[in-house]
């Protein structure tokens, strides 16, 4: 049992229209138990679009956590057992009106792994052609575009701080070689 904890008991304490949490308890690998608060997720997806100017998309909007407006790649959450592949191309046409011949897959990332179940689906779209976009009604937005070696440097001065916006653009920038 190196390295595994297993689940003793787990409570629902919250459950919510995004996400459940659970008090659980723990049995760690030398016998004894520990405390874990977990935020259970049905994760989400980010599609960083570059165009053949190698420019990219980004959307600003309103983060109330924050009481900001920050600057990041289209993104959504999933729904329950909705692919990932798909809620990233429907949420890219929402939130920028944006189609795309190439998607390529980047991976996936964990937020935050300590206490949160999300898991963040990642995906560059290129040969971009455009319909109109189609925000939902509770869902306000301005999109931008920039060239995708500013957005890197963005990124590396810390003006990007959203974390699957840096990643996404990190991870286009070198495959597309910028």
């Amino acid at each position: 049992m190196h390295l595994q904890e297993k689940t003793v008991r787990s409570d629902v304490v919250y459950e919510g229209v995004i996400f459940t949490i659970t008090h659980d308890v723990a049995e760690l690998e030398n016998g004894a138990t520990a405390v874990r608060d977990v935020l259970h997720h049905h994760g989400g997806v980010c599609v960083i679009p570059v165009t053949d100017n190698n420019e990219i998309y980004l959307v600003k909007q309103f983060r109330y956590p924050f009481g900001t407006v920050t600057r990041e790649v289209p993104a959504g959450k999933l729904e329950k057992g909705e692919d990932h592949a798909e809620c990233g191309r429907r949420e890219l046409l929402e939130e920028t009106g944006c189609v795309c011949s190439e998607y390529i897959y980047l991976g996936e990332m964990l937020p935050t792994p300590a206490y949160n179940s999300e898991v963040t689906y990642m995906y560059l779209a290129r040969g971009l052609s455009f319909k109109d976009q189609s925000l939902d009604e509770d869902e306000f937005l301005d999109v931008e575009r920039i060239p995708l070696a500013e957005a890197v440097q963005l990124v590396m001065d810390g003006k990007l701080p959203d974390g699957k916006t840096q990643i996404a653009i990190l991870k286009a920038s070198r495959i597309l070689g910028i």
